[in-house]
């Protein structure tokens, strides 16, 4: 048995600079930091020379005899199977999937699904894969085989781990530099970074395609290059600790971002921003792609338990956490070796 985990992530600044449309134009920088919420995938071997699959975020459940097709599907699945034809296996394997956090949210879970995927079907073939090599297998999968309309920060975020400036090249080359942030900008950012469930979960492929088709034909507000400006301005403001021009940073990036395309927000969640702000918030902003998922708010210095109370009495679940530092892990492996965290 082998036993993986990736952990999701917080998109902090340039969010929607990761999309192809957008990078093969201006090309791309994103900042964003991962949180000790997991994705897991359990595979081991079987000597009944089938496949079977199982998710328990979808409630899925698929079984195939050995040697069939488990390419160009669209079912719940459809991760599992193209990762699995990816590395050219067909039989005699079973593949569990869970994640801590409920799917389609805008923490990223399916990236880091295919991110958990990737290691542990290199670790069963016995093949070392370095993080970059990782994440760019876990993109062809998204990205390639399943033709969806992502951008490519997600992958990244959950291969590597932590606070990160990603660099995307207009020829899809990436260029990651890690964020060595002082321990009290760490937890600082852990009080005053708040996350809440809005209890809406999205499409986001939907939302993804018509902002990347309205990037292609020049139909968003603003300059094409304000997310590059933002994601810079974030990367300072987290390196120099100054969390009110980080604030502010979320504030305005999230106005521009409500212009990339339409179902990114809604009355309800402009409310809910709105609120925010009103009672201790700097800035505030859904994660991913827009639509709904988790508010992502950063409350002024000695204004926490105000903003987690406003939102409390709008109905919003605060989610704790905690910042990952480790990436995408292998937790056992007992296919070859047994093994602690690698």
């Amino acid at each position: 048995m082998i036993i993986t985990r990736a952990p999701v992530r917080i998109g902090i600044g340039g969010g929607g600079s990761d999309l192809p449309a957008y990078y093969r134009q201006y090309g791309g920088r994103v900042v964003n930091a991962t949180v000790n919420r997991y994705v897991y995938v359990v595979l081991s071997s079987n000597r009944r020379g089938s496949v079977q699959l199982t998710s328990s975020d979808f409630s899925a459940f698929l079984n195939f005899e050995a040697g069939a097709d488990l390419a160009n599907s669209d079912d719940a699945l459809a991760l599992v199977r193209a990762a699995l034809a990816d590395f050219g296996l067909s039989g005699g394997i079973d593949v569990f999937t869970a994640s801590e956090t409920p799917p389609g949210t805008g923490l990223g879970s399916s990236s880091a699904t295919a991110v958990a995927l990737v290691k542990a079907l290199s670790t069963y073939l016995g093949e070392h894969f370095t993080d970059l090599q990782i994440a760019e297998r876990a993109c062809h999968l998204e990205l390639e085989r399943l033709q969806s309309p992502i951008g490519k920060q997600d992958q990244f975020a959950a291969a590597f781990g932590g606070f990160n400036t990603f660099e995307f090249a207009p020829d899809g080359t990436v260029q990651v530099r890690p964020l060595a942030l002082e321990a009290p900008v760490v937890e600082a950012l852990e009080r005053r970074l708040q996350l809440y469930f809005t209890g809406m979960q999205r499409e986001a492929n939907r939302i993804l395609k018509t902002q990347s088709e309205n990037i292609a034909t020049h139909r968003t507000e603003g300059s094409p290059t304000d997310l590059l400006t933002y994601a810079t301005q974030t990367e300072s403001a987290l390196q120099s600790g100054d969390l009110d021009a980080l604030g502010e940073l979320i504030r305005v990036g999230w106005e521009r971002k409500r212009g990339m395309a339409a179902g990114v927000s809604t009355d309800r969640i402009d409310e809910w921003v709105s609120t925010a702000l009103a009672n201790g918030a700097l800035g505030a902003k859904l994660t991913g792609a827009g639509g709904g998922g988790y508010l992502l708010a950063m409350a002024a210095e000695g204004q926490e338990e105000r903003l987690r109370q406003a939102m409390l009495d709008e109905g919003l679940r605060p989610l704790d956490y905690r910042f990952d530092w480790s990436g995408a892990r292998v937790l056992m492996n007992s296919e070859h070796r047994a093994a602690a965290v690698v």
